[in-house]
C-alpha cells in the first residue's frame, strides 16, 4: 500500500472508530434518566396541604399522562425550619425536561385547576428551586423502594471544584463506591449529577430505610467495611467533598417513590 493510500486508510479508521465512540456515548447517555428536584417553599405548613391536594389529585395524574414518572412527595423531617415540600421527578430524556410545562399547560384538567390559576393576592407557595440532574452510567435509573413504611435520606456533596466533583462521582461509579453501599445494605433509590441548580458543583443521591434505627446500623456497617477503608484511604479520591447537606425526608401518602 502506497503511504498516501496508508495515511487516508488510517484517518477513515479512526474517523470510524470515533464514530462508533461517540455512538455508544450517545446511546450510554439516552439510558440514563434525568431527575428533577424540587423544593416548595411555603408561606406556612397549612400551604402544605393546598400544594399537596393539587399534587395528587392533579398534579402528579397529569405529569403521569406525559411520561414524567413515578413523582415523590415528601416532607422533611430533619432539614429546613420552613415549610417545605420535596418533588422528585423522574424524566426519560432531557427533551420531557424542556417540553414538561407546555405540554402540562395543554392538559385540561391541569390548566384550569385553581392551583395554577392562583391570584396573586392568594398564592400556593413562595418560590419553587429546582435542581436538574444526570443519572450516575452505574445506577442509570431510579429505583422505587417498596411501599410500606420507610423514610428517605437525601445527601448532597459539595465540591470545592469542578475536577473534584468528577473525581467523586468517579469513586461512585469505577471505584465501586456504590457496590460497596449495596454490599452493606444502604439502599440506593438515585444518584445524580447536578447539571443545572444551587450549590454547584454538586451530586446529590437519596437513600431509603425503614427508620430511624435501621438507618443508623446500616451506616455503621458501611463505616468498618474493609472495602469502603480501602477505598476511602485511596489518595486519588481525597479532598473531593467539600460540603455535604443532609435531609431526612417522608413521603406523603400519595408519594410513587
Amino acid at each position: 500500500m502506497k503511504r498516501r493510500e496508508f495515511l487516508a486508510a488510517g484517518i477513515a479508521g479512526a474517523a470510524g472508530v470515533n464514530a462508533v465512540a461517540a455512538s455508544i456515548g450517545k446511546s450510554e447517555k439516552a439510558k440514563r434518566e434525568y431527575f428533577e428536584l424540587r423544593q416548595y417553599h411555603l408561606l406556612n405548613r397549612a400551604k402544605t396541604g393546598v400544594v399537596g391536594n393539587f399534587l395528587r389529585e392533579v398534579g402528579i395524574p397529569a405529569m403521569n399522562r406525559i411520561g414524567i414518572k413515578p413523582v415523590g412527595v415528601f416532607n422533611a423531617m430533619y432539614g429546613p425550619n420552613e415549610p417545605t415540600l420535596y418533588v422528585l421527578l423522574v424524566h426519560k430524556s432531557l427533551e420531557s425536561v424542556v417540553q414538561a410545562q407546555k405540554r402540562l399547560l395543554a392538559d385540561r384538567e391541569y390548566r384550569k385547576s385553581a392551583f395554577v390559576n392562583a391570584a396573586l393576592s392568594e398564592p400556593a407557595y413562595v418560590r419553587i428551586e429546582s435542581s436538574l440532574m444526570m443519572a450516575f452510567k452505574d445506577m442509570p435509573k431510579l429505583e422505587v423502594p417498596e411501599k410500606k413504611s420507610r423514610i428517605f435520606e437525601l445527601r448532597i456533596y459539595e465540591s470545592h471544584s469542578i475536577k473534584a466533583a468528577k473525581k467523586k462521582i468517579e469513586m461512585f461509579n469505577e471505584g465501586g463506591e456504590i457496590a460497596i453501599f449495596k454490599k452493606t445494605g444502604l439502599r440506593p433509590v438515585f444518584f445524580g449529577e447536578t447539571l443545572i441548580g444551587p450549590k454547584m458543583p454538586n451530586l446529590t443521591y437519596m437513600l431509603v430505610f425503614d427508620d430511624m434505627a435501621t438507618r443508623d446500623r446500616r451506616w455503621g456497617t458501611f463505616g468498618s467495611d474493609p472495602d469502603w477503608k480501602k477505598l476511602r484511604a485511596n489518595p486519588a479520591y481525597r479532598d473531593t467533598v467539600s460540603n455535604i447537606t443532609d435531609i431526612i425526608l417522608r413521603p406523603t401518602r400519595y408519594s410513587q417513590i
